[in-house]
């Protein structure tokens, strides 16, 4: 009985560092890869774009990875994904595509 309960905790403390270390909290804000330059100033990074529907609200939300629309981006190591420039960017970048589809309607 004593081994069947430290298998349960065993399983239960593994699942939980699962969980914890799985999330997008310890993703280092949704980062999927970070290279710096030589100088380290300027740096790579490859994030999920925003969700389309969470661009306007005071939360915006990166998509899961697996749906592979990802940014490239080229610049400061600590650009924020989520924050207000990249949001206006994409912002940008859906207006653009979208006057390119139906144009001035």
């Amino acid at each position: 009985m004593t081994h069947l309960k430290e298998l349960y905790s065993t399983l239960l403390l593994a699942g939980t560092f699962v969980m914890l270390f799985s999330s997008p909290l310890w993703a280092a804000e949704g980062i999927i890869s970070k290279v710096s330059d030589s100088s380290g100033t300027f740096c790579n990074l490859k994030f999920p774009a925003i969700k389309e529907e969470t661009l306007t609200s005071d939360r915006p939300a990166l998509k899961d990875p697996s749906e592979n629309d990802i940014v490239d981006f080229y610049g400061p190591c600590d650009h924020d994904p989520l924050g207000k420039e990249e949001v206006q960017r994409q912002k940008g970048d859906i207006q653009r595509e979208r006057h390119r589809i139906f144009g001035d309607q």
